[in-house]
């Protein structure tokens, strides 16, 4: 008998629901969250099993590695395609998703997800770190800058450098206002120097990667973008067309049509936030600095028709697109239109 299991992982456990390939349940069970106990009840079913379906998420990419290791036909699903899938049932439980997971991996209708590889996982826990250490920092700042303006002390604009030194100017004086500052800038110290060895450690890996240093000949991209790009995109041969990275990463429109209706909306924003972000810190940076080039003149050329935050937006998919290209092509960018053309061609 041909079985269909659907995952529904949770931290603590896992719910899990068999289907046969009529569509009859065979089975729910529960299991820790552990590769060992999914393998041991996954082997001990009565039947041949077809797939194990479950959805994307924080443990999905470890449980999915485990189980294709163990020789099970293992499925990472899409989680927006599962999330609307499974709203029309009308009590949502755990048992309940799982059984919607198998069933939708039974009927075939799913879309499935990349599993990242150990080393691009790796590089993406580095980034979120700094981003992490980043956000934390700037926390910080905003809270001094908002104790002091109780007093009527205002910060105004001041450089990363001499930051410390305004605060301790304005709060001089009065001991209470230094000792609220105090701890406070100590912090602010400990996660600056943190977050300075972060960058040194990244901007080390992006200059002895050869992809990484092929990335960063665009103008706009720097260490990064480029970590980021090479992170989320991890295996270029799994796209068939470069242009299919701008649906992938959210950066083309959603379109709602039915009937006489016909709406083109704002862009879909599925997929990689951050790699989306860093698209579009690149295609802004590319706009007002640096080297002309034909990708820059392209999206002045858009913005002169749609207006500037549309082109930068366009310039950020394409940007995303010519990435991907010169990664599987293994060529650095090329500043002129003909130079692109012609490398395409050849």
């Amino acid at each position: 008998m041909d079985l269909y299991i659907g995952l529904d992982v949770s931290l603590a456990s896992t719910a899990i629901c068999v289907v046969s390939a009529q569509g009859k349940v065979v089975k729910e069970t529960a299991a820790p969250s552990e590769p060992e106990d999914l393998v041991r009840v996954l082997r001990g079913l009565p039947g041949r099993v077809v797939g194990v379906g479950l959805e994307a998420g924080p443990l999905s990419q470890w449980l999915y590695q485990h189980l294709t290791e163990a020789g099970f036909a293992t499925v990472l699903m899409e989680t927006r395609q599962v999330k609307g899938a499974l709203k029309a049932m009308p009590i949502k439980t755990d048992r309940r998703d799982a059984e919607g997971i198998a069933r939708l991996l039974q009927m075939g209708w799913f879309r499935s997800v990349h599993c990242k590889s150990l080393s691009a996982q790796e590089m993406r826990a580095l980034l979120s770190s700094r981003k992490a250490i980043q956000k934390a920092t700037l926390s910080l700042e905003l809270s001094i800058r908002g104790v002091l303006r109780n007093f009527g002390l205002k910060m105004g604009q001041v450089a990363k450098g001499r930051f410390e030194q305004r605060v301790l100017e304005l709060a001089e004086g009065n001991p209470m206002l230094e000792a609220a500052a105090t701890p406070i800038l100590s912090a602010r110290r400990a996660l600056r120097q943190e977050l300075a060895g972060m960058e040194k450690l990244l901007r080390d890996h992006a200059k002895s990667d050869r992809v990484c240093r092929q990335l960063m000949t665009m103008p706009g991209v720097g260490y990064r973008v480029a970590l980021t790009v090479k992170a989320a995109i991890d295996d270029p041969e799994r796209f068939r067309s470069s242009r299919d990275v701008g649906p992938w990463v959210g950066l083309t429109p959603r379109r709602e049509q039915s009937g006489e209706r016909d709406i083109i909306g704002e862009i879909s924003r599925a997929g990689d936030a951050g790699l989306r972000t860093a698209l579009y810190q690149a295609a802004t940076v590319m706009l007002h600095s640096g080297r002309p080039n034909w990708l820059s003149a392209w999206a002045w050329n858009v913005a002169k028709r749609r207006g500037k935050k549309r082109a930068t937006v366009a310039l950020a998919r394409r940007i995303g697109v010519v990435l991907h290209r010169m990664w599987r092509d293994n060529a650095e960018f090329r500043y002129t239109r003909s130079d692109a053309v012609a490398a395409t061609t050849a």
